[in-house]
């Protein structure tokens, strides 16, 4: 389902969305916080974009690209992971390119990803930041969520065990 708001546009990834993807999360800034490793090859972004296709196929994710509604210039993605039809919840997560950093666009983004979630019949989401993105943290409290947990030594990043915390809303 494609969603839209005032800036955005929010559609369906797709194989094609693994050129626009790769430069993002090729990107050390943009990583510093991800658990996912830094890609270092264009075939890489493509196994993971239809490794996400495969997901909404069988209904166990949503996953969207984002791009401004006037030129539709690439900016990120944002998804509905981890759906867990039966307990009504799903994890929340967003990547945005370094130009697009600090314009509101992962509130917009969001903000329509809730609204869409809601209208799925979830009624919890959640999301796991790593200590120190106070970015993505601030985002998550602007949009309602609230710090759940802590989880110590968490995340493995190249042998360096970094903290999480667990962050929950509910719809």
């Amino acid at each position: 389902m494609i969603l839209e708001t005032e800036r955005l546009v929010l559609a369906p990834v797709t194989a094609e969305d693994a050129a626009l993807l790769f430069p993002v999360m090729a990107d050390p800034e943009v990583m510093a916080h991800v658990d996912a490793a830094l890609m270092d090859d264009p075939d890489i972004a493509l196994a993971f974009v239809e490794g996400q296709v495969g997901e909404m196929e069988r209904d166990e994710a949503l996953y969207w690209s984002v791009r401004t509604t006037a030129d539709r210039r690439y900016l990120g993605a944002c998804d509905l992971s981890d759906i867990d039809w039966r307990h009504h919840r799903a994890e929340v997560g967003f990547i945005l390119a370094r130009p697009a950093w600090g314009q509101g666009y992962g509130y917009e983004a969001m903000q329509a990803v809730l609204a869409h979630a809601a209208s799925l019949g979830l009624r919890r989401l959640w999301a796991r930041t790593q200590v120190g993105d106070n970015a993505s943290e601030k985002l998550l409290v602007k949009l309602g969520f609230e710090m759940e947990g802590y989880l110590k030594g968490h995340v493995d990043r190249d042998g360096d065990r970094r903290d999480c915390r667990l962050w929950g809303l509910l719809l």
